[in-house]
């Protein structure tokens, strides 16, 4: 095929100043509108002055502990407004960011820190218990230290170029371990630009409902503040449900995955809420056409549809959404960006033929820190199409008629699940070290429309069904909460193809698994086989049946070890409010989480309400903000 189209679809110049930082990029807008409301989470305001000051301080401080271009600095911390000055001092001091989130698993936020050698980690107080030490090497620092009160508020001065780090963000590795992709503050400000040409810069008001260790909370927390919005952070608890949020403070921008979107509109005063925005931006997973006439029943303003990986600072393409066929365009390449569709043999493959998605442009990222083998495998030089490396996504998509680019999932093993990319990789390793399992393959499995889970299909030594909580158990230790299955399935052996690979496909042919994960330990007094003796306990387990696709959920199993996540609570409580014709919190579906527990709460028993905890209040702010389980 000619060059000649390809080149044509890539024309995307656009002029931006490729040498500033993000941090300076913020001082401009801060000097511009001073007074301007910056940030609210929870009862906390700050304008632009005073987020400007406090984030001055924190720079100071980081400053005087060493941190300068290059230096990598962990950050520990619920969602907040420390969090944003956190994010914003880092940058300021000249260093890189290096999200942890405190609801990861210890084995897990260890391996980030000591993979990343960062020498700083900011936390609070509230999060200080659930962070590994780190050794002697690493300085810890709580963000509410009185030493960072007492420093200048005067603006920092660093040697940080456009060319050094901003952030290191960790995705699923298919070796058992994450991998931290390396941004670079020219990767972030060229996206800046691109945004604004795609959903344009006129401010609003922007409800950042991501966690910061995905990377599009970039554009919620950063773009926005460098473009006079007013942020309004979605916290982990005590800041009410994203519907609240977007009434009180007139939200007129809102970026989410699809699930997340579709578990709003199974809430009635969410999904009126959305009526009221201005723009609503989908993206981190495939966004069925179904969701997009949902949407439309309530919602008149912009659509935009997103793609884009990590290793290419966050989106890539863009694609505003009018009227929708069979599948949801992923648009067209942002500014300075360029995407080739290639066959087996890296040639360019002619529009309605499938090929291989690669991109190319300036928001090309680094590479993966301390991997040079997996960099040079993903990030490669193809000097007929771009003199810059390009970077291998391993997604399959086609060129429509119109010029724009449909997605048709992954040309090798990886998962896209509600927003997260999965290495199955991991999880199986993770599984083969466990006593007793011989061999682990894990699929995607969408048994109903939708609802995308996780399945591990297991060939066992020694183990058997009875193992399966210990299994689980081993997973939470090393994985977060979206990583684990399911469900467990055991075969007598894998099926094979041909040529003596894993037939995956036969595995996704196979009857959808029944249900496979029992509670380890009954509720005192509660028998799991006993059937539900009143009808409040009926209607329960009956909602609860038809949300998660099983025949029977015994009385004391629990609805997150039978696979359910956000979108089910959700549709548990649509179903739940309809019957009982009461409102029910989603916050009472994740703390009374049997059946037995759940009937009693319902029918006005206080037996088991001292069983909240704030780790389940901030797994239930997880999952409602990320849309996962």
């Amino acid at each position: 095929m000619s060059l000649v189209p390809l080149l044509e679809r890539n024309r995307t110049a656009v002029d931006y100043p490729g040498h500033s930082t993000i941090a300076e990029l913020f001082a401009q807008q801060a000097a511009r509108t001073p007074d301007a409301i910056a940030l609210a989470a929870g009862d906390c305001t700050l304008s632009y002055r005073a987020l400007d000051e406090n984030s001055n301080r924190l720079a100071h401080y980081l400053k005087s502990l060493g941190v300068k271009p290059e230096t990598l600095v962990g950050v520990a911390m619920e969602r907040s407004a420390t969090l944003v000055v956190s994010l914003l001092a880092i940058l300021k001091a000249g260093g890189a960011y290096v999200p942890l989130d405190p609801g990861y698993p210890k084995d897990r936020l260890s391996w980030i820190i000591e993979d990343s050698g960062m020498s700083v980690l900011l936390t609070t107080a509230a999060t200080r218990e659930r962070i590994p030490s780190g050794g002697d090497r690493l300085t810890i620092v709580d963000a509410a230290d009185p030493a960072i009160a007492l420093q200048r508020t005067q603006p920092v001065h660093s040697d940080a170029a456009s060319s050094n780090l901003a952030y290191v963000i960790y995705t699923s590795g298919s070796t058992g371990k994450p991998k931290g992709v390396m941004v670079e503050n020219r990767n972030v400000v060229n996206f800046f630009w691109g945004m604004d040409r795609a959903i344009g810069r006129e401010p609003g008001v922007w409800l950042a409902v991501t966690s910061v260790s995905f990377d599009i909370s970039v554009l919620e927390l950063l773009w926005t503040l460098t473009r006079g919005f007013k942020v309004v952070v979605h916290g982990d608890e005590g800041t009410g449900t994203i519907a609240d949020e977007i009434v009180r403070h007139g939200v007129t921008h809102l970026q989410m995955t699809p699930s997340l979107a579709r578990m709003l509109t199974l809430d009635a005063r969410a999904f009126a809420a959305l009526g009221s925005l201005r723009q609503m931006l989908l993206g981190g997973e495939a966004v069925p056409a179904s969701l997009i006439h949902h949407l439309r029943q309530k919602f008149n303003g912009e659509i935009h549809n997103m793609y884009g990986p990590t290793e290419t600072t966050i989106w890539s393409t863009t694609f505003r959404v009018e009227e929708v066929g069979n599948a949801v365009s992923i648009g067209k390449p942002i500014a300075n960006t360029q995407i080739f569709l290639l066959d087996a043999e890296r040639n360019p493959v002619a529009a309605g033929e499938v090929g291989e998605l690669f991109i190319g442009g300036d928001g090309v990222a680094r590479g993966y820190l301390n991997r040079p083998d997996l960099t040079a495998e993903r990030f490669l030089s193809i000097p007929s199409f771009s003199e810059q490396r390009i970077y291998r996504t391993g997604d399959l998509a086609r060129y429509q008629p119109d010029g724009n680019i449909e997605f048709l999932g992954r040309a090798d093993f990886q998962i896209k699940l509600r927003g997260h990319r999965i290495e199955p990789g991991e999880i199986e390793s993770l599984l083969e070290g466990c006593s007793g399992i011989r061999q682990a393959v894990i699929v995607v499995r969408e048994d109903r429309e939708g609802d995308n889970r996780l399945v591990a299909y297991l060939v066992a030594e020694s183990a058997g069904p009875d193992d399966v909580g210990t299994l689980r158990k081993a997973l939470e230790s090393k994985l977060p909460d979206y990583m684990l299955p399911s469900s467990f399935v055991f075969l007598p052996e894998l099926p094979l193809t041909a040529n003596g690979k894993i037939d995956r496909k036969t595995l996704l042919n196979l009857p959808a698994p029944s249900l496979s994960v029992r509670a380890v330990d009954a509720e005192p007094g509660v028998h799991p086989s006993r059937e539900p003796a009143s009808e409040i306990e009926r209607i329960v387990a009956n909602a609860w049946q038809e949300a998660l696709g099983l025949p029977s959920v015994g009385l004391s199993d629990n609805f997150f070890d039978l696979g359910a996540h956000s979108l089910t609570v959700a549709e548990v409580q649509a179903k739940l409010q309809e019957v009982l014709r009461r409102e029910i919190s989603l916050v009472d579906l994740f703390q009374f989480s049997t059946v037995s527990a759940l009937a009693r709460h319902l029918a006005g028993s206080d037996a088991h309400s001292q069983a909240s905890d704030r780790a389940q209040r901030r797994r239930m702010a997880r999952q409602t903000r990320n849309g996962t389980p």
